[in-house]
C-alpha cells in the first residue's frame, strides 16, 4: 500500500456496488486517528468499502478540538492540540502528509514568538491551522466520505450470526431513536478512544482482554496526563499588548500554556473579537481532576490574573476538563496498533496515539498501521 495515495475526495457512496457487496468497516472514534484512517482506507480501497464513525462528542476533533464563542462563532479558539511540530524524522516519513494539508491551507508555517519553548532534541518546523486545529480532523473526514454519526457512546462491540455469516455489531447510547449502529453489521471494527474507555468496553473487546493477562497488562500500564484548558472570548477591538502568540510558563503552579489563538494562527481581524487559550499544568489537573468544573474555573482565572495583570475582561468562557490530555506512558513499542482479536469472518482494532506517541505524527503512523492490517485482513478474507 502507498503511503498516501491521491485524493478522492469525489467518490460517493451511491456507488453502484450495494452496501452488501461493500466490506463493512466501524471505527469508534472521530479524532486525528480514526479521521485519518478512514482517509486512507477509502483512497486505498475507494467504492469498495462502506465507513461509519461513531464518536462520543458533539462534533470532530477528540483532542483536536475547536470552540466556538457563544457570541460570535466567527471568534474560535483551540482548546487541545495548539500546534503541529514537524521534525525531521516526519518531514520525510509522512512528507505527502504534510504536502497536502500545506497546499490544501489546512496548515501553515508558525510565524510568530513562541515564548519559553523548550527547544525539539532535532530541527523542527511548528504548523498552525487558519480554521482552527480541528479543520486538520475535518478535512480527513470529508476525504473518507464515511457515515460520521455524534452524540454515540459506544457501549460494547459484539458478535452476531446472521445468513450463515460472522459480523461485528456495536450498542451505543444514543437519544436518537433513527440510529441504525444498533442493527449494522461490520466486517471489522476500529477502536481508536483512549485505552481507559476502551477497558469500559462490553462484549467481545472485554471478553478477549480477560482472556489474554498480556494484553491487559499491557493496556492497563498506559497513562495519560491531564489537565484544564479555559477558553477566553473577547469583544472586537480588545487589544494585547505583548510580543509573543503563544508562551509556555513555568512560574506558576497552575497555569502552564497561554496563547492568543487568532495571533497564533495568523487570522487577526478588527471585525472579530480575540480568544485566548490557557493550559493549566498537569500536577494543577490531577488535584482537581474530580472537581466541578464551576468551581475549577475561577481558580484558573485568578492565577491567569496573578501571571497576566492586565488581562482585558473577557465577553465569555469555556472551562474544558481534559481527563486524557496527553500520553505519558504508552504501549510498549510503540506498535500502532492492536489486534484484539481476527478469525476469518470478522477483526478487531485498537490504535490511537497510546499506541505511538502523543502528537500529530504519532495519529499518522497509527492510522497508517491500522491501514494496512485492515486491507490486509480484508483481502486475506475475500472480502474485496
Amino acid at each position: 500500500m502507498s503511503e498516501h495515495p491521491d485524493s478522492y475526495s469525489d467518490h460517493k457512496q451511491n456507488s453502484v456496488s450495494t452496501q452488501q457487496e461493500m466490506s463493512r468497516v466501524l471505527i469508534i472514534g472521530a479524532g486525528l486517528t480514526g479521521a485519518a484512517t478512514a482517509s486512507l482506507l477509502r483512497r486505498e480501497l475507494r467504492e469498495k468499502i462502506q465507513i461509519v464513525i461513531l464518536d462520543k462528542g458533539r462534533g470532530a476533533g477528540g483532542r483536536m478540538s475547536t470552540s466556538r464563542s457563544p457570541g460570535d462563532p466567527k471568534c474560535s479558539v483551540d482548546l487541545g492540540a495548539q500546534y503541529i511540530t514537524q521534525t525531521e524524522t516526519y518531514k520525510v516519513k509522512h512528507a505527502s502528509f504534510y504536502e497536502e494539508l500545506l497546499s490544501k491551507n489546512i496548515i501553515r508555517p508558525l510565524t510568530g514568538t513562541i515564548e519559553n519553548e523548550r527547544p525539539s532534541k532535532e530541527k523542527s518546523v511548528n504548523y498552525v491551522t487558519p480554521l482552527g486545529i480541528s479543520s486538520v480532523v475535518k478535512y480527513f473526514l470529508d476525504q473518507a466520505d464515511a457515515d460520521v454519526r455524534y452524540n454515540q457512546i459506544v457501549k460494547r462491540v459484539d458478535v452476531k450470526e446472521e445468513n450463515g455469516r460472522t459480523y461485528l455489531t456495536a450498542e451505543t447510547d444514543s437519544d436518537d431513536e433513527g440510529d441504525s449502529s444498533k442493527s449494522s453489521l461490520f466486517d471489522a471494527v476500529v477502536i481508536t478512544i483512549p485505552v481507559p474507555q476502551v477497558m469500559q468496553l462490553d462484549g467481545i473487546v472485554k471478553q478477549n482482554l480477560d482472556e489474554s493477562d498480556e494484553l491487559k497488562t499491557t493496556l492497563e500500564e498506559v497513562n495519560y496526563s491531564s489537565r484544564y484548558a479555559l477558553g477566553l472570548y473577547f469583544k472586537p477591538g480588545t487589544k494585547f499588548n505583548v510580543p509573543w502568540v503563544g508562551k509556555y510558563e513555568y512560574s506558576d503552579p497552575c497555569i502552564r500554556w497561554i496563547s492568543l489563538d487568532a495571533s497564533k494562527r495568523g487570522v487577526e481581524s478588527d471585525s472579530v473579537g480575540p480568544s485566548m487559550v490557557v493550559h493549566t499544568s498537569v500536577p494543577f489537573g490531577l488535584k482537581y481532576l474530580e472537581t466541578d468544573k464551576d468551581e475549577v474555573q475561577p481558580l484558573v482565572m485568578r492565577h491567569l490574573k496573578e501571571v497576566f495583570p492586565d488581562l482585558p475582561e473577557p465577553a465569555s468562557i469555556k472551562c474544558q476538563r481534559w481527563r486524557y490530555s496527553q500520553v505519558f506512558k504508552s504501549v510498549k513499542g510503540q506498535p500502532g496498533a492492536v489486534v484484539v482479536k481476527e478469525t476469518p469472518s470478522y477483526m478487531v482494532l485498537l490504535g490511537g496515539d497510546s499506541f505511538t506517541h502523543s502528537n500529530f505524527d504519532g495519529c499518522i503512523s497509527s492510522a497508517t498501521t491500522l491501514t494496512e492490517k485492515l486491507v490486509a485482513f480484508l483481502k486475506s478474507t475475500s472480502k474485496l
